[in-house]
C-alpha cells in the first residue's frame, strides 16, 4: 500500500536542537553530520524514521563512505528505503555530482600541474565511481600549466579502445608540450594490463615523433592511482 505522506515524520516534528536546518542556521554547517544534511536535501522520513535516521540507514548501507555512496544509482535509492521516491533520489545524486564537480573545478584554478597528486585530485572524483572505462588526456604547456583535458574514449567493464591519433589530433592543434594519459579501473585494482603497457609504448613514440613529452600515464582506482613515470615504466614500456 502506497505510504501517506501525512504519516511520515518530518523534520519539522523533531525538538528543536535537532532539526538540522535550524540547527545549520544556528551553529554553522560544519556541525552537521553526513546524516543531517542528506536530511536536509530529503526533507521527511517515512511512517518509522526521522529524515536524520532514515539518512543514517543510508548511509549504513555504504559504511558511512562517501566515496561509496556516490556509487549509488537513484532506482537503488528508491528500491531499497521507503520513504525515498524518485525524486528524493533525484536530489541526493544530483547533489553528490556537484560536489565532485567543485572539487574538479578547484583543482583546474589552479592550472599548473606539479606532480602526480594534481593529476589525481583532479580526475578522481570524475572516475572513481564510474562503472565502465573512460579515456582522457591532459594537455600542458611548457610551464605544465593546462590548456586542456579532453576524453578519448569510453569503453565496458574491463577495457577501453584508444586510437592514438585521437591523443596526438588535439595535442598537435593546441600546441602542447607535455601529455598526460589517464584511465580508470572500475574494479579499483590499479596495476596496468599488458594492454596499457602497450598503449603507453606506443602513445610515447608517436609524441617523440612531433617533438611533445608524454609526461604520464595515470591509472585511477577508487582511493588511489598507478603512475607509469613515477614507477620508472615510460622509459621501460
Amino acid at each position: 500500500m502506497a505510504e501517506n505522506n501525512s504519516e511520515r515524520l518530518k523534520i519539522k516534528d523533531l525538538a528543536l536542537e535537532d532539526r538540522p536546518r535550524e540547527k545549520l542556521m544556528a551553529r554553522g554547517i560544519d556541525t552537521l553530520s553526513n546524516a543531517e544534511l542528506v536530511a536536509i536535501l530529503i526533507g521527511s522520513g517515512n511512517r518509522n524514521e526521522t529524515a536524520v535516521q532514515l539518512s543514517q540507514r543510508i548511509l549504513n548501507s555504504v559504511d558511512n563512505n562517501l566515496n561509496q555512496f556516490g556509487k549509488v544509482s537513484i532506482s537503488e535509492l528508491v528500491k531499497n528505503f521507503v520513504g525515498i521516491g524518485e525524486a528524493k533520489a533525484i536530489s541526493i545524486v544530483a547533489a553528490l555530482e556537484l560536489g565532485k564537480r567543485r572539487k574538479s573545478a578547484d583543482i583546474i584554478e589552479r592550472k599548473k600541474i606539479t606532480g602526480v597528486e594534481d593529476v589525481f585530485s583532479l580526475f578522481q572524483p570524475m572516475l572513481c565511481d564510474l562503472p565502465f572505462e573512460e579515456f582522457w588526456i591532459l594537455l600542458l604547456n611548457q610551464a605544465n600549466k593546462i590548456i586542456a583535458k579532453q576524453k578519448i574514449s569510453q569503453g565496458g567493464v574491463a577495457a577501453t579502445v584508444v586510437d592514438v591519433r585521437l591523443i596526438l589530433k588535439p595535442a598537435i592543434e593546441m600546441l602542447a608540450s607535455g601529455v598526460i594519459l589517464i584511465h580508470n579501473h572500475p574494479s579499483g585494482a590499479t596495476k596496468p594490463s599488458h594492454e596499457d603497457i602497450q598503449l603507453t609504448k606506443k602513445v610515447r613514440d608517436a609524441c617523440s615523433l612531433v617533438n611533445i613529452n608524454l609526461l604520464d600515464h595515470i591509472i585511477i582506482g577508487d582511493t588511489n592511482h598507478y603512475s607509469f613515470a613515477n614507477e620508472g615504466m615510460l622509459t621501460n614500456a
